[in-house]
């Protein structure tokens, strides 16, 4: 059993030892504090777990098994946005609860969590209230104590010991973040700075040098061609990474979000190839298909479903003949049916570990070729350049061609084509500047084109299947049939909008064509 609650703060800290002994000010009459009440002071016990080489606090995690005060038990906190994070809890045990740790496996993987840092805290605690007594924020002043390990030149370890005191507002429920704000703006005035630190944790690594010395990068000397394109692969496998707990938890967007993070690190694998060795990152893109292939059936589900019931919300009730939203709901259960099952199995398989593992070792040793280290501005262009070429062919291709089911895979081609160019200039546009972000925004503009167009031929698909589910259940199929129409219509509008879209992309190539120059 596991709790979630977003947790919204802000950390201060002392600036001379003279504020240290004042102490916090009276924040009575902040914004809309109307009253402080003390609740007492609470005793601490933290141990925080992490691998040897210290991934979570890499990535701003932390786990915990603490005991004392009301919320005794597993803490682990993920962040969200710079003073926010997810807090999810699990009662007390000797090990790391299986719900946390199936939460941390696409960092940590087959490596064990150890203990890394102890932190004893005497918290003083007190209520900020609102002139109805309604709780507006908790303020926290812990004096703490940490105990690290830090490993020594021989091996061995050393423990030191470090102590400061810290202040922590924290929002309750609902409360308007604002009020942080005024907090700040008094603490200033009394001395008290924002942490420097993120977390407890995190200064107590700094202060005992626990801290593991910094990952080095290969990818060649800054503005290469190699250290941007690596830089931009490294991206996303980091969000690849980060989502993955996400898609674990159910929210929103997760595995939209992770499959694109796979699918730009195949298409940068295609396209880079005259950076990249490709019969090294070959058989890692193929495994990130299988991936993005094994997230996709619930999504793509979920997609379709959108689509049609937003077509249904459009009809006129007239127009609506039958149990159409029973018969909808029937089919959607059937086809989604243990799909997100699926997903779960896939990132708790051995497959899935061994493919993060191969994408680390690929980007910790990449693979270069000759290009890699020549200057960015001078061969990226041309990659990227070449990529659109490609996307021509394919549209003028489509376009050339009679309406029909040939036509609708020329296009959803071109479609795949387009992410692929779009994907291209925005990995370059970090070296490239101006040119590849225009370039990359009308590409996009593009493939949503096309993307809305291939949605509406899998729609025309499904509409037809059921169709023929609700005449054999001697149902009337007129609404389908309606619906249907009006795909096949919207589809034909696409067409027609196509050229004029894909015509807006010509300026933009052009301009990265003349910075590529001659």
């Amino acid at each position: 059993m596991v709790d979630t609650k977003r947790e919204i703060e802000r950390k201060f800290e002392f600036s001379t030892a003279k504020q240290t002994r004042r102490g916090v000010p009276d924040l009575t009459g902040t914004a809309a504090v109307a009253a402080v009440t003390d609740q007492g002071t609470v005793h601490l016990d933290a141990v925080y777990y992490d691998t040897p080489d210290q991934r979570l606090a890499a990535d701003g995690l932390t786990l915990r098994r603490r005991t004392g005060g009301a919320d005794a038990g597993w803490h682990l906190k993920l962040p969200v946005a710079p003073g926010v994070r997810d807090e999810i809890t699990a009662p007390l045990s000797d090990t790391v609860p299986g719900p946390l740790a199936a939460l941390l496996r696409s960092r940590i993987r087959d490596t064990a969590l150890e203990p890394q840092v102890r932190l004893v805290s005497s918290r003083k605690v007190s209520h900020l209230l609102d002139a109805d007594g309604a709780l507006l924020a908790e303020l926290s002043t812990d004096a703490v104590r940490a105990w690290g390990s830090p490993r020594t030149e021989s091996g061995g370890c050393a423990e030191t010991t470090a102590a400061w005191t810290e202040v922590e507002v924290e929002l309750a429920d609902g409360a308007d973040p604002a009020l942080l704000d005024a907090v700040e703006k008094k603490f200033r005035k009394a001395g008290l700075l924002v942490s420097a630190a993120p977390s407890k944790l995190a200064r107590a690594l700094a202060e005992t040098s626990a801290e593991p010395p910094p990952r080095p990068l290969g990818g060649g000397p800054e503005g290469t061609a190699g250290a941007y394109v690596l830089s931009y692969l490294r991206e996303q496998r980091d969000t690849l990474i980060a989502q993955d707990p996400a898609v674990r938890r159910g929210l929103p967007d997760s595995v939209h979000q992770m499959r694109v993070a796979t699918r730009r690190l195949r298409s940068a694998f295609k396209t880079y190839r005259r950076i990249l060795d490709p019969a090294e990152t070959g058989p890692v893109g193929g495994e990130l298909r299988w991936l993005a292939a094994e997230l996709g059936v619930d999504r793509d589900q979920e997609v379709l479903l959108e689509r049609i019931q937003t077509g249904l919300d459009g009809l006129p009730r007239t127009l609506q003949l039958g149990p159409v939203r029973g018969r909808l709901k029937v089919w959607n259960t059937a086809r989604r049916t243990g799909s997100r099952r699926a997903a779960l199995a896939a990132l708790d398989s051995r497959r899935y570990l061994a493919l993060l593992d191969a994408l680390d070792a690929l980007l910790a040793d990449p693979p270069l070729q000759k290009a890699a280290g020549r200057p960015a501005r001078a061969t990226l262009p041309v990659t990227v350049l070449g990529d659109y070429a490609r996307l021509a062919g394919r549209v003028e291709g489509a376009l050339a061609m009679d309406p029909g089911p040939d036509r609708d895979l020329a296009l959803h081609e071109a479609r795949k084509a387009a992410k692929r160019a779009r994907y291209a200039a925005e990995a370059a546009a970090p070296a490239l500047g101006k040119p590849a972000r225009r370039l990359a925004e009308a590409l996009q503009a593009v493939q949503t084109l096309l993307g809305d167009h291939q949605d509406g031929v899998v729609a025309r698909g499904a509409l037809r299947g059921l169709a023929v589910q609700a005449a054999g259940a001697g149902e009337s199929a007129f609404t389908w049939g309606v619906l249907y129409a009006r795909e096949e219509a919207l589809s034909e509008r696409r067409e027609r909008e196509l050229p004029e879209v894909w015509a807006a992309a010509s300026a933009p190539a052009s301009a990265l064509r003349a910075e590529a120059g001659p």
